[in-house]
């Protein structure tokens, strides 16, 4: 079995003072992958299978891969999460099944890889849905364009370029797991206490890209059609690996739907041009549609803003806005039902 040093899986101080204030004193060991209520921890002494209780799988805290935990036994022998420590950042989008709920994607993440083939058309709304997201977690974005041994020259040259005007200010690497090319700036990011995580679409190359710093075949990965270089799910579970150098990676599988949650002021960050224009606009409530002397519309038709990324902001923020009233009539609601039961009567 193999063992771990909590260093190299990112334990440091700030944890360990953590830990120090609360009760707890079970095994300390890190989440690499959750399956339906049972957890793989990564303790100093190995690996253990982990169980979480079914109220603490229906909470706020249920544990996700990245999670710093907390392991005991139970009267059978059987390991158990007892305690889950608060998180320093969280990956979380809009829970694809259910409106009003976030769902936690990972946690305790420091470098977000967005990655995207050469392979594959650009979609730039989809860029800045994982930039969002990225941002929001409070974790630093770092977009991944893989497979340039099968791009055109000019391809290698036009598509950093659109990335870098969809996303100004976040570094672009240029990859390839033939020639390793940008293999060394991934593993630079990812230095010893670092922990990293890959968003993209399936078929993009993250579990390829995974097993060639991993320098071995961990990640089962799964050919591309050729008519759209779209793949199937081949990873179905997040899972935290430990790489040679001592960095941490976690594998995501596929993503397709990028619901915002809680967003604001990653939005804001993200499409940071059309806030800085706005400014100028004669209205402060300004909507950048109709109304009259809007510093946005004026750049838009002066071509310093493309209609289309406008476009996308004022869906995504309708969005979020749409979001929080569905949360805030729930809440409502659910106050509503516990003042009614708890008027009733006993008999």
């Amino acid at each position: 079995m193999d063992r771990f040093e909590l260093f190299h899986l990112g334990w440091d101080d700030l944890w360990a003072s953590q830990l120090a204030e609360s009760s707890h004193a079970g095994r300390l060991g890190r989440i690499s992958r959750v399956e339906r209520g049972e957890c793989d921890v990564l303790i100093e002494m190995g690996r253990v299978r982990a169980q979480s209780d079914s109220q603490r799988a229906q909470s706020a805290v249920a544990p996700v891969t990245g999670d710093w935990v907390t392991v005991t036994e139970n009267d059978d022998g059987e390991s158990m999460i007892e305690m889950v420590l608060e998180r320093r950042t969280e990956l979380v989008r809009r829970d694809p099944g259910e409106r009003e709920t976030q769902q936690p994607l990972s946690a305790n993440v420091d470098v977000v890889f967005l990655v995207h083939g050469f392979d594959r058309p650009f979609r730039a709304g989809k860029l800045e849905r994982f930039l969002v997201l990225a941002w929001n977690a409070g974790a630093t974005p770092v977009v991944v364009l893989t497979k340039s041994d099968l791009a055109r020259s000019e391809q290698r040259n036009e598509l950093p370029a659109v990335v870098a005007a969809v996303a100004p200010g976040v570094e672009v690497v240029v990859s390839s797991i033939e020639s390793r090319e940008g293999l060394d700036r991934i593993e630079e990011l990812l230095t010893p206490h670092r922990t990293g995580t890959m968003l993209g679409e399936s078929g993009a190359g993250k579990s390829s890209l995974v097993n060639a710093l991993l320098n071995t075949e961990v990640q089962e990965t799964q050919e591309v059609r050729r008519s759209d270089a779209k793949g199937r799910h081949t990873t179905i579970t997040r899972d935290l690996l430990v790489l040679p150098g001592s960095g941490i990676l976690i594998d995501t599988p596929g993503i397709r739907a990028v619901g915002l949650w809680d967003a604001q002021d990653a939005l804001e960050n993200v499409f940071s041009d059309i806030l800085d224009t706005a400014a100028d606009c004669k209205f402060r409530d300004c909507a950048h549609d109709a109304e009259p002397a809007c510093a946005v519309r004026d750049a838009v038709e002066d071509d310093r803003i493309d209609f289309r990324r406008l476009e996308r902001f004022r869906a995504m923020a309708a969005e979020l806005h749409e979001s929080e009233q569905r949360v805030i009539e729930r809440d409502r609601s659910s106050r509503s039902g516990r003042s009614h039961n708890g008027g009733k009567r006993r008999r």
